[in-house]
């Protein structure tokens, strides 16, 4: 049952310090995962019943890319059916949540290097509203979106995720969706698809790099070889993951789940801090 709206505007308006909030990566893959009982949206429901319950969500997800960072900060954020193709069950799925006007201007104040500007029109496209389906299907937190300067490099995306650290201590779940690898261009659908050799290289490669928090060489992703320009040959659906590795605390545990390969050129690999 999802919550009256009105509801959700008196509870972030009443927002309260609390302790600090994980943050996640997740890999978001076809938007069919939305609305199939399969081992990834398991995942993904098993992963939201581990975290406490958030006051409200901001996605950084790949399908918002803009020139300049917006927030959405609209009472009520309309469900964006960003693909074609798809089975009609798949454009029936409204995720009705409330917005946060409040979280927005929040983080508007936060960041201090880029001018955030208020966003009216967008809304949740999928790679928002694909996972929370199954993570809160009762859509009953309120939920913004951060949009990707697609035009800037690595190391600014990284460092602007890193000052959103403060509205974490409101409890709000920062979520990147996206795909560490990810080459639909060559893509296989079917059964039992094996994954390309550069996928996997790629794939393990990033993990270790995360775990040892070389960050400066993900950031220059550009510089680790063949098996990355394969991986990512647009960065869209990589700088998700950026917003959340910047997110990790000193001391702050980071666990993988999710850590499997699909259409062989995608990792489904996703993570979780604190």
């Amino acid at each position: 049952m999802t919550m009256n709206l009105r509801d959700l505007k008196k509870l972030t308006d009443t927002f309260q310090p609390t302790d600090r909030m994980p943050v996640l990566f997740v890999g978001h893959g076809s938007p069919m995962n939305a609305i199939e009982d399969n081992p990834f949206s398991r995942g993904w429901q098993a992963a939201a019943t581990k975290l406490p319950k958030p006051n409200a969500i901001l996605c950084i997800s790949a399908h918002w890319l803009t020139r300049g960072t917006f927030v959405t900060a609209m009472e009520k954020p309309k469900t964006i059916h960003d693909f074609y193709g798809f089975p009609q069950a798949l454009f029936n799925v409204q995720y009705n949540c409330a917005g946060s006007p409040q979280i927005a201007e929040d983080v508007k104040k936060t960041v201090k290097s880029v001018d955030v500007k208020s966003d009216l029109e967008w809304g949740l496209d999928h790679g928002t509203w694909s996972i929370l389906n199954k993570m809160f299907p009762n859509a009953d937190i309120p939920v913004i979106q951060l949009s990707i300067d697609y035009y800037k490099p690595g190391e600014f995306h990284y460092d602007l995720g890193r000052e959103l650290a403060p509205v974490r201590n409101k409890g709000v779940l920062i979520v990147g969706s996206g795909n560490i690898v990810h080459n639909l261009r060559m893509a296989k659908f079917g059964d039992n698809v094996k994954p390309y050799d550069w996928a996997l290289e790629f794939d393990e490669l990033s993990k270790q790099l995360i775990e040892t928090k070389q960050h400066d060489k993900l950031m220059a992703w550009e510089n680790l070889g063949q098996a990355a320009k394969l991986s990512i040959p647009t960065p869209d659906h990589y700088f998700p993951m950026l917003y959340a590795i910047a997110l990790q605390g000193k001391n702050e545990p980071l666990t993988f789940f999710n850590d499997q390969m699909a259409f062989g050129s995608g990792s489904m690999r996703s993570i979780r801090i604190g």
